[in-house]
């Protein structure tokens, strides 16, 4: 799925009106998944001046960089902090791994021949979904719309559950991002 798409579900499932700690915990856990690849091609890119081929054909797949994928990745990094969060009673940080691994788990069957390993670091099997996201040779064309009606509801949620135009005007611009990127993503893939 797409960062916006990852957020606003995080914040409609795990943000809580009037609980803002909560609530940026469930933002930061929702794109946690996705930061490290962010920074890595974003440096590579913006930097280092390394061609986008180069980054998303070999440097994306490289042993380090699915390394640090697999950190940020793991179902079970996720529940390790989940269940230290939730015994220390660290309600935010209960939010975010909620919301990491919501991320996880709508990641797991949309990625393929480009998935992460989920289950670092018991194993580094990578599960080759035949399904994709973003790659219209593996039925991105289904996939978009789906996600995009999950991205609408969200946006609904986050827009009824907050009154405040700041959370309003965020929910706008994280659907706006969302279809933008989905045209995207079916315009050149």
């Amino acid at each position: 799925m797409n960062t916006p798409a990852h957020l606003l579900l995080g914040l409609a499932v795990f943000g809580r009106r009037g609980d803002r700690a909560v609530t940026t915990g469930a933002a930061i856990g929702a794109v946690l998944p996705d930061a490290s690849l962010y920074v890595l091609a974003g440096v590579s890119l913006s930097l280092l001046n390394i061609p986008p081929s180069v980054v998303f054909n070999e440097l994306y797949f490289s042993q380090s960089w699915q390394t640090v994928f697999a950190i940020d990745n793991s179902v079970f990094v996720w529940l390790t902090v989940l269940g230290i969060a939730y015994w220390r009673s660290w309600w935010p940080v209960c939010a975010a791994a909620g919301a990491a691994l919501l991320h996880i788990a709508l990641d797991f069957p949309l990625h393929a021949g480009d998935g992460r390993p989920h289950f670092w670091p018991l194993s580094g099997w990578v599960f080759d979904s035949p399904v994709s996201y973003w790659d219209s040779t593996h039925h991105a064309g289904f996939v978009v719309p789906v996600m995009l009606l999950l991205a609408v509801a969200a946006s609904f949620v986050v827009w009824r559950r907050w009154n405040s135009w700041a959370m309003r005007g965020l929910a706008i611009v994280l659907l706006g991002a969302e279809v933008w990127v989905a045209r995207q993503w079916l315009l050149f893939f």
